[in-house]
Order: structure tokens, then C-alpha cells, then sequence
């Protein structure tokens, strides 16, 4: 008669206990869900009044508290002064900034995520490329003469 194996118990790292995602990462997921619901369907209705995106982009940012809105309001008048070929789009509920319906930039507050600070963010389609690497995120706590420049700065090089 033979004798029985049982498998010896081993620990993995699937052992631990995964949280999985935040409730503000799921919000921001089931945000960018109804945006892209929202954007199939203005593109099925022929004929029909579009919604315009940066209407949508001008009422997430007037839902910001203030400190947030006022950093998305001077971020959303930079982008539109120093790339006018950027469309604004709302992306994962926050503000962004396309060309050819690719996002270049992001505004992310800092209440969405309980942050101590605002995000202005770059996606791979900005050309900030700078050697070997380079930053693509930017903290913002508040909106200087020198921060309006470097986010001008930033953001022309971006389209360029």
C-alpha cells in the first residue's frame, strides 16, 4: 500500500490579503466608463446637437472645492492660451487635454485622490522627452507667477 502526499503548504504572495482599488480609483474607473459611454453615443446620433466637451471639462472644474478649482481654472486657461490645438476632454473625470483625440495633459485635484496636492500630469504623447528620463507628473499646491510659467513652458513644449 502506498502512502498518500499531500502538498506541502507553501506562502505566495497571493496569500496576502490585496485590497484591490481605492474607492477613488474605482470612482475615477466608473467615471471613464459613463465618459465613454457618453462619447459612443454622440457619435452614434447623426445629426444630433453634440455636447461640447469643454462645457463638460468648465462644470467638473466649478465642482472642484476651491483650492482645486482655482488651480484647474488657471491650469485649463494656460493650456487654452499656449496650445490652442488642444481639445479639452474630461478623462477619468478630470480635466484633459488632447490633440487628434489622444490625451497630452491632465489636471488631477487633490481632493479626488486625498492628496496633499494637485497633479498636472503628461501622458507619452508629450514631447518632454529629456534624455534618458524624465518627470511626467508635476505636484501643484498653488498657483505662483513661476508655476504659471513652467506649466506655459511645459505644456508648449508638449505639442511641439
Amino acid at each position: 500500500m502506498k502512502g498518500t502526499r499531500t502538498a506541502a503548504r507553501t506562502t505566495t504572495a497571493t496569500d496576502e490579503k490585496y485590497d484591490g482599488f481605492t474607492d477613488e480609483e474605482r470612482s475615477a474607473m466608473k467615471e471613464r466608463a459613463q465618459e465613454l459611454k457618453s462619447a459612443a453615443r454622440r457619435g452614434s446620433r447623426a445629426g444630433a446637437a453634440k455636447a461640447d466637451p469643454e462645457s463638460e471639462v468648465l462644470a467638473k472644474i466649478a465642482e472642484m472645492p476651491e483650492a482645486d478649482r482655482v488651480l484647474a481654472e488657471r491650469v485649463h486657461a494656460i493650456v487654452k492660451a499656449g496650445a490652442p490645438e488642444l481639445a479639452p476632454k474630461l478623462w477619468y473625470g478630470m480635466p484633459a487635454y488632447a490633440k487628434n483625440g489622444k490625451v497630452v495633459c491632465f489636471f488631477q485635484s487633490a481632493q479626488k485622490f486625498k492628496s496633499r496636492y494637485a497633479t498636472l500630469g503628461f501622458s507619452d504623447q508629450a514631447h518632454l522627452d529629456d534624455g534618458a528620463m524624465w518627470p511626467t507628473a508635476f505636484a501643484l499646491t498653488e498657483m505662483t507667477p513661476a508655476a504659471e510659467a513652467r506649466i506655459d513652458a511645459l505644456v508648449r513644449q508638449a505639442v511641439s
